[in-house]
Order: C-alpha cells, then sequence, then structure tokens
C-alpha cells in the first residue's frame, strides 16, 4: 500500500510498504516520487530478495493484497505478478478495512513521522528507516501475542512468551516470599 508524506520546498512523496499479513513484519518499504506500477514492482523486488521466496520450493505462493488503485489495476504490474506466480487480491471498492493493518501501520508511522519537517527526501527516509526498525524489533503488538513483528515472523514468538511467562511463575513465587516474610515480621510475636 502507500501513503503520503510532505517534504519541505520538495513537495510530497509515497511511501510503498510490503508488510507480512500474519506477523505484521515490514517486509519491504521505499520512499518513492510517483505511484506508478514501477514502484510497486521495485518494492516489490526488495521483498521478494528480503525473503528468498524465489529460491525455494514454496507451498503456498505469497498473495498481494491492495487496494485498487492504478498502479494496482495496471497491466505491468499484472505481468509483473504472473512472472513471479504471485496472486493478486484486491479489496472491495469502498471497504478500507479490509487492508487495516497496513493502513493502520501507515496511520501511526504518519503521526510519529509528521511531528517534524523534513528539509529533503533523505531527512525523511532516514527518520522512516528508524521508525521501521523500531516498529519491527522494538514494538511490542498486542494482536500477536506482545510479541514483536520480527519475533512472530522469525518464529521467536512461542519462544519469548515461554520465557515471559517463566519469568512471571518466578516473580510471583518471590512476591508470595516476600509477604509471608512481611506478614511474619509484622505479626506480635514474630509467628504467623
Amino acid at each position: 500500500d502507500f501513503t503520503y508524506l510532505k517534504v519541505v520546498h520538495w513537495g510530497w512523496y509515497y511511501l510503498s510498504t510490503v508488510m507480512d499479513d500474519f506477523s505484521r513484519f515490514i517486509i519491504a518499504w521505499q520512499l518513492c516520487r510517483t505511484m506508478k506500477a514501477e514502484d510497486v514492482k521495485n518494492t516489490l523486488d526488495m521483498a521478494i530478495e528480503k525473503t528468498g521466496v524465489e529460491h525455494v520450493h514454496v507451498v503456498q505462493r505469497p498473495r498481494l493484497l491492495s487496494d485498487n488503485g492504478a498502479c494496482f489495476i495496471s497491466h505491468e504490474l499484472k505481468k509483473y505478478l504472473e512472472t513471479h506466480e504471485i496472486r493478486h487480491v484486491r479489496t472491495k471498492t469502498y471497504h478500507p478495512m479490509t487492508q487495516g493493518k497496513i493502513e493502520r501501520y501507515h496511520r501511526t508511522m504518519k503521526n510519529l513521522i509528521l511531528l517534524d519537517n523534513y528539509n529533503a527526501p533523505t531527512e525523511l527516509n532516514e527518520r522512516i528507516r528508524e521508525r521501521v526498525d523500531y516498529y519491527n524489533h522494538q514494538r511490542y503488538h498486542e494482536a500477536i501475542d506482545n510479541v514483536t513483528p520480527a519475533d512472530k515472523y522469525y518464529g521467536r514468538d512461542q519462544m519469548v512468551l515461554e520465557r515471559r511467562e517463566k519469568v512471571r511463575r518466578e516473580t510471583m513465587k518471590m512476591r508470595r516470599e516476600l509477604y509471608r516474610m512481611a506478614a511474619i515480621q509484622s505479626s506480635p510475636n514474630g509467628i504467623s
């Protein structure tokens, strides 16, 4: 999907993003001057390279879920997707909830990015890079059991959740012991 951002004295730039639907991990993104099929293809090339999907046998081929913007319904993109064996699923017209995850991500990104003014596209690009890194590797998501998208994407989520549960049990055990000790000390004869 695309969202738009303004650079002072440079005009509008468009953020093209590919998100993994299962983990919410941002696989690829780029800041574009236009919203053309070529921009979508470049972002998808980055995602394909990062995932390595072209070099392994994949049982369920990736799908592209997009809105019905001109760049997404072009014949150029259709041929590209056929070449890469990527099925294209488009949202129902006037139904943005279908793309709710990416739309919410873009809203969050814009709320943070637009707090500052950028005097050059390179400044904006660097700020986006920082935010994507934070989003992927540090920000916990309630919808995916309060793990990061990177934890979910790379399959570390169960290990993280098991480690948290162990810490929780140890903390509760320690609290019960401290409570018991405090109760003993506060009793008149030191015995509970």
